[in-house]
């Protein structure tokens, strides 16, 4: 698997007009990519990276690979259940690289969000089959490195939880968009 930190968008001025690079066929300016579903190389039921650093108003791109997985927004407290109130994102089971997959094996459509702030995000896979979560298929955008609150910890008590859905619709999308998968 290939470790996808972010991708910049560049500008060039020539004869005092502007003109953005091609990063994507996205108009966002930075966009960072996790992976979520097992390969041979990441060795089993897992988001790549786990551990991710993004600032206020840049974009996290969720490419989903193998079988169907979600990608929800949890609190450390209470790994592998939704935020309260129907806060945060949660993908929706609208990944099954069952209906297409890109050349390499990707679904054909991603999950997109805006980072909000720089606060903590921990996320996990709601897939029920197998208990994603509690098989320690989660992770975190801006971790804090000075807490206690690590990625380890998280997944450890992830190990005991109840894995919860964000609604009863598996479908159903909050929080970001589904977007076509524009490969590299």
């Amino acid at each position: 698997m290939v470790a996808f930190t972010s991708i910049a968008l560049a500008t060039t001025t020539f004869l005092g007009l502007t003109a953005a690079a091609p990063h994507s066929k996205r108009d966002h300016p930075v966009i960072h990519r996790i992976y979520a579903g097992s390969t041979v190389e990441n060795g089993g039921l897992h988001f790549e990276p786990q551990n991710l650093v993004a600032m206020t108003g840049e974009y996290v791109e969720v490419h989903f690979l193998a079988k169907n997985h979600t990608i929800v927004q949890s609190s450390f407290d209470k790994p592998c259940e939704p935020l309260a109130d129907g806060a945060g994102f949660f993908s929706g089971f609208n990944f099954a690289t069952s209906e297409g997959t890109i050349a390499n094996g990707e679904a054909i459509k991603v999950f997109t969000f805006e980072v909000q702030n720089e606060d903590p995000i921990w996320f996990y896979c709601s897939q029920p089959n197998g208990e994603h979560c509690k098989a320690g298929m989660s992770g975190v955008i801006n971790q804090n490195f000075n807490s206690d609150k690590t990625l380890a910890a998280y997944k450890e008590k992830a190990k005991t939880a109840v894995v919860q859905q964000p609604s009863p619709d598996f479908r159903k999308s909050q929080g970001g968009k589904i977007e076509p998968n524009y490969p590299l």
